[in-house]
């Protein structure tokens, strides 16, 4: 069994304002905070997921904001893809801003939140249980006003987050939904995840070799990342994670649409970051990355040895045998350390990012 590296700086005290240590010690407790949810937290979501599935939801809309967004998108790819059920990510203003009224009379309305303290995320869900919903809340917070007004709720068991950029709850949403989708189909995805931990320490304690790459990137004026399926939502948490720590603007495309008129902003100049899942999404992504070759872009690979090889550059990840499904909680990781590193080498403190505040309070 792969050890757990060791964390990253030491984030007591004691260290006063090194830029920087508080990701950086939230990215490393991750391992452990997958195990804890994998044996203290699935016995509550399978309880949850079953009672769900006892009401035979017809549909389901999912809520969120920010990283929590991106997390609600890889919920909509299990559900749609492992259970078949139809999946829309709600437009919250409809009923907060025009006070729509919708039937959602058998709908299962799914509200993703680190903090469960934002106001349109409560009103929403208050608004969605009041039209009939079944209403389930994942959030870090058991104490908040999302889980006081949802019917159900799942604490993704992250730990106290204190970094502006969310790393370690997003990681914890994606296995905490993964692990609620395999017990509405009636199954227990615990074994298949097991790998995850140790698998995860592994790829975090290639920090040298990120760090290196961040020096590639650290210049760069523009980044253009895409992927396809499962790891579309990798995709999009990527570029905000680069986008609010390093100020770079990333651009997040799916593979297909970024055939449809962006790739010709595609130059040799502006790196593109291709999440390559090793599985069908890996496969649909292929002739993209085809084409962005094809165009001398300098591509940076996330995904298969083999991938990273016929690319610019790349992190290989160690996904051999890992269900395509899984994949997006690992191929997170390395991006997560590369917009630390890109951040610090651009001589910014990545803990706190400009006019960003850890709840966000949208209405």
């Amino acid at each position: 069994m792969p050890a757990t590296p060791p964390p990253g700086p030491d984030t007591s005290d004691d260290q006063g304002d090194v830029p920087g240590r508080l990701m950086s010690g939230e990215m490393a407790e991750q391992p452990a905070m997958l195990r804890r949810i994998l044996d203290r937290g699935a016995p509550r979501i399978r309880e949850v997921a079953a009672e769900i599935a006892a009401r035979k939801p017809r549909f389901v809309l999912l809520t969120a904001r920010g990283t929590s967004d991106n997390a609600a998108l890889y919920a909509k790819y299990l559900l749609e893809i492992r259970l078949g059920l139809p999946c829309g990510l709600a437009s919250m203003s409809t009923t907060t801003a025009y006070g729509a009224k919708p039937d959602l009379r058998d709908v299962l309305v799914v509200t993703v939140s680190q903090s469960g303290g934002s106001p349109d995320l409560v009103a929403s869900t208050q608004a969605a249980r009041d039209a009939g919903a079944v209403t389930l809340a994942v959030t870090n917070n058991p104490d908040s006003a999302l889980a006081a007004v949802s019917e159900y709720h799942i604490d993704i068991l992250a730990g106290p987050e204190k970094a502006l950029p969310a790393t370690k709850t997003y990681t914890a949403s994606l296995l905490s939904l993964y692990l609620f989708v395999e017990g509405l189909a009636g199954a227990d995805g615990t074994e298949a995840a097991s790998v995850l931990p140790d698998l995860a320490g592994a790829i975090l304690g290639r920090r040298a070799e990120v760090k290196a790459l961040a020096a590639r990137y650290r210049f760069a004026e523009r980044m253009v990342i895409t992927s396809r399926g499962y790891g579309y939502p990798t995709a999009k948490e990527a570029a905000l994670k680069l986008m609010e720590t390093s100020y770079i603007p990333a651009l997040s495309y799916s593979g297909a649409d970024l055939l449809h008129g962006p790739l010709a902003m595609v130059d040799n100049i502006s790196p593109v970051i291709a999440v390559v899942t090793d599985g069908r999404g890996g496969e649909a992504l292929q002739p993209v990355l085809d084409r962005l070759r094809g165009r001398g872009a300098d591509l940076f690979v996330v995904g298969p040895k083999a991938q990273v090889e016929a690319a610019s550059a790349g992190f290989a990840l160690p996904t051999s045998g890992v269900p395509e499904e899984l994949q997006p909680i690992l191929e997170i990781l390395p991006l997560q350390m590369l917009a630390y590193e890109v951040t610090i080498a651009r001589g910014q403190d990545p803990d706190s990012p400009r006019a960003l505040a850890k709840v966000t309070e949208t209405r």
